[in-house]
């Protein structure tokens, strides 16, 4: 992907060049979600290693898969950060940048002499972002973090799993895409106030708060109800019928929140005797009186299988849902119409989770492919000046 084909490729952030020198999930995903909407990521690597990721199986046509779904939408030029004459290219390509994001350890980029400050002074208008676990400061910012230490320090791992079995982790990253979604929004908002002021920002995103942020009334129920989050499995700590139901082959998800929709789940399952029953007469009587509830729906959903629960619940407009399988979701056709798989590049065989953001009026970039490493180091310092006879002295030199 050359320069001009970054400008063809359009979308909102269009115009807008990124420094990523991030590494793993939290810092990529963000990047990746900056490049889809038309920012020019370039992607900086070491020489001869590149992102730890690129070595994690399993590989399709010898590149790790990990890899590509997360650095899509970037050009990569490999840039030796220890050596004086890596740093100096490295403040050449900041100076003409808008962002900077990075996810190394509190001070790693201030010991190398590229932390914020240094390249305040070379770029008053650089948005700068550092992700990492703990933060910039703090007792613990100099701590190594991953998506499970995250989800295991805030608390989310105590309310997710069955009850009175171990803690267990979100199946998903969330710890890490957590932060990187976050990391967005402050670079987004830094760009918005940059346009107004034309000043630049330092934005500090740590795993550990945005898993606090996520967990939402779990966080507020103990701190003004003193109630003490716990696993439920599916069910939900307010609202009750909501949660799995074994039917007669395979499981539903059933959620129930208003009083007009328990009028009409009970109608669909023949039980309206519960509608006068005081202790199911409210939303916070259903859920304080969960564990006499539920043995009264078990064995009615029972009675027939899961798509026969399906289609009466839809016509009863009642919210619910097959507990698909990751292949079942992407067959489902609302996530084929909303386009939600992605082809990268077109006709590769190389499919992806498509970013979910319709935009009307500004349509996203054209995603492209992970690049391969040092792919664009020679386009890259070409475009700040350097010949090819210089590239190659740097690259006899160790430095690219």
């Amino acid at each position: 992907m050359t320069d001009t084909e970054t400008q063809r490729r359009g979308g909102p952030l269009a115009g807008v060049r990124v420094v990523d020198l991030t590494h793993m999930l939290a810092g990529p995903y963000s990047t990746w979600l900056l490049g889809a909407l038309g920012a020019d990521v370039i992607k900086i690597e070491r020489p001869g290693k590149g992102d730890f990721t690129r070595v994690i199986a399993p590989f399709s046509d010898d590149e790790s898969i990990y890899f590509m779904s997360v650095n899509r939408n970037k050009r990569s030029l490999t840039l030796n950060l220890k050596e004086e004459k890596g740093k100096e290219i490295f403040k050449r390509i900041v100076a003409s940048s808008d962002v900077l994001v990075e996810n190394n350890r509190a001070g790693t980029m201030d010991r190398l002499g590229l932390g914020y400050e240094d390249l305040k002074a070379v770029n008053g208008k650089l948005v700068y972002a550092s992700i990492s676990g703990f933060g910039q400061d703090g007792p613990y910012r100099h701590r190594p973090c991953f998506d499970v230490v995250a989800q295991a320090m805030s608390g989310m791992m105590s309310i997710t799993g069955e009850p009175g079995g171990q803690p267990a982790r979100v199946g998903a990253s969330i710890g890490d895409i957590g932060s990187s979604l976050f990391a967005a929004i402050g670079i987004l908002s830094a760009l918005q106030k940059r346009a107004s002021t034309g000043e630049g920002s330092f934005i500090d995103v740590a795993m550990l708060d945005c898993q606090l942020a996520l967990m939402e009334n779990a966080i507020a129920r103990y701190l003004n109800a003193g109630d003490v989050p716990r696993a439920l499995g599916s069910r939900h700590p307010l609202i009750a019928p909501f949660q799995s139901f074994p039917t007669a082959d395979k499981p539903i998800a059933v959620c129930v929140d208003t009083n007009e929709q328990w009028e009409r789940l009970v109608g669909a399952m023949g039980l309206e005797h519960l509608l006068s029953d005081p202790r199911f007469l409210t939303g916070s009587e259903r859920n304080a009186n969960h564990a006499e509830l539920e043995p009264l729906l078990v064995p009615v959903f029972a009675t027939r299988t899961r798509d026969e629960w399906l289609d009466r619940l839809e016509a009863a407009d009642v919210p619910s849902s097959p507990i698909n399988s990751v292949p079942d979701a992407l067959a489902d056709p609302q996530v084929i119409h909303r386009s939600m798989v992605v082809e990268v590049p077109p006709g590769s065989g190389k499919r992806f989770a498509a970013v979910p953001i319709h935009m009307q009026g500004a349509p996203l970039a054209a995603e492209a492919p992970a690049p391969r490493l040092g792919e664009h180091t020679d386009a890259i310092l070409a475009e700040l000046g350097f010949a090819a006879a210089d590239i190659e002295a740097l690259r006899r030199d160790a430095v690219v």
